[in-house]
């Protein structure tokens, strides 16, 4: 066995993956594949085969493709395809000026001439109609504004002095939330950093595979924290989390993974290769942690005032 082989077998083997599951992902014949792992590349039809062979399989196991070819070119050396291109020698006729072709020539010129500055008068005139038009619909706009009259308040009467108090207006609370934005910050190797705002927002994170199985692989953390999921998903599979703390996120076929975070959906690329994502929640304060509200203790109750009260009386 080769040291390519081998380390494509141990990947394979450690994420639980049999040689009829990398068929299925990658659409290669077995029998290639266990001559990929072997290393009898003799089997396979040529060299450009064989590097496309090793490169879906890394993609199929999580591996870096490029990488690895890299590292083991001598095993899987580039192809190298001659490609001959027969120069034919042209002949360039010799023009013969004449007093009519030159006319011709200068008609042609003056022509187009006057056809591009015709063209410039006209759009310099669209451009100004069209602008006169925004500004005559920005001042209708802006009157019919002026002239609407503002929105009734609430009135509520002043009832401590009897009930009959003066009116007073109080205005109706309009709550409003944030929408969820995803931020891209850094790649660090291959990971991709994205920051999720607002803060004190619990994110759903949600996978959805279809159109075949992906390896998918989610850590809390870091690429180094604990794993949540790390297998094959079956196509059809929906995987949701909670986005408490950041997220790692590895999916062996983009194009089979759609990755959403509160609906938004996250650009991984959608090509056949592994694609590396960590989510980090935006800094801040959320939920209600750290807004908690304090009474003093010499605040006193109406139902305290009241007590004081009856006693000074019977007193």
């Amino acid at each position: 066995m080769s040291d390519l082989g081998a380390l494509l077998r141990q990947a394979r083997e450690e994420r639980g993956l049999t040689l009829e599951d990398v068929q299925e992902t990658t659409k290669i014949r077995k029998r290639y594949l266990e001559a990929i792992e072997s290393g009898d590349h003799s089997v396979l039809p040529g060299t450009f085969y064989l590097r496309a062979f090793v490169k879906n399989y890394c993609d199929a196991v999580g591996l870096d493709a490029d990488e690895v070819l890299r590292l083991y070119q001598h095993e899987v050396p580039a192809s190298v395809t001659d490609q001959i291109v027969e120069a034919v020698p042209t002949r360039q006729p010799k023009r013969v000026q004449t007093r009519s072709s030159e006319r011709i020539s200068k008609l042609s010129f003056n022509v187009m001439m006057w056809s591009f500055l015709i063209l410039i008068v006209v759009v310099v005139w669209v451009y100004f109609v069209n602008n006169k038009s925004s500004d005559t619909k920005e001042m209708d706009d802006t009157n019919i504004t002026d002239q609407a009259s503002p929105p009734a308040e609430t009135q509520s009467p002043d009832t401590s002095n009897g009930g009959t108090g003066t009116p007073t207006s109080t205005p109706t609370p309009t709550p409003s939330q944030d929408p969820t934005t995803l931020t891209f910050s850094s790649k660090i190797g291959k990971v991709d950093h994205y920051d999720v705002a607002p803060a004190g927002v619990l994110h759903k994170v949600e996978i959805k595979v279809s159109g075949g199985p992906s390896w998918t692989e989610v850590r809390k953390g870091s690429k180094d924290g604990e794993a949540l999921i790390s297998k094959n998903a079956e196509d059809g599979s929906v995987l949701t989390y909670d986005l408490d703390q950041s997220l790692y996120i590895n999916v062996g076929r983009a194009d089979l993974s759609v990755i959403t975070v509160d609906g938004v959906v996250i650009n991984d690329g959608d090509r056949a290769g592994s694609k590396k994502i960590q989510l980090n929640p935006a800094e801040g304060a959320g939920g209600t942690e750290g807004t908690q509200s304090q009474s003093p203790d010499n605040t006193s109750t109406p139902g305290d005032t009241a007590d004081t009260n009856n006693q000074q009386g019977t007193e």
